[in-house]
């Protein structure tokens, strides 16, 4: 089967790089399928999974936090604020930057606590838990 090389990179540097089957993930607009020869496409991502099949069947999963999608025919360049590996994540540090998270969320009813940015990290820690949990 055809394959189309896929880099990850964030401000960091590069998260990824291979060559792939098909790239999955969700766009703001919803979820894309990528497979050899697709149409030029730039999207905003969502939190969430980028979903890598690879020859043989197998899978890779890397956890972003929002960014962009550039697809060309031969390329997909994923340009996130931040992405981890599956294998990179460390799931007790996820656990508790969820149950920060979900403190914050709570305090925001009473104190001066920005909702959105407690509950956009909510949202981060339970991408990367789910991630890592399907490694």
């Amino acid at each position: 089967m055809k394959t189309i090389k896929v880099s990850v990179v964030t401000p960091d540097g590069p998260v990824y790089e291979s060559d792939v089957e098909m790239v999955s993930t969700k766009a703001k607009s919803g979820e894309l399928g990528i497979l050899p020869g697709h149409i030029p496409l730039v999207a905003p991502l969502e939190i969430g999974a980028v979903r890598l099949k690879l020859a043989g069947g197998k899978q890779e999963q890397i956890a972003v936090s929002g960014g962009f999608l550039e697809v060309r025919p031969e390329q997909v360049t994923v340009l996130a604020q931040a992405a981890e590996k599956a294998s990179d994540i460390d799931i007790e540090r996820a656990q508790r930057a969820k149950e920060r998270a979900e403190q914050r969320i709570q305090q925001a009813q009473q104190e001066h606590v920005d909702f959105k940015r407690a509950e956009s990290a909510l949202r981060r820690a339970v991408n990367r838990i789910n991630v890592a949990g399907n490694r």
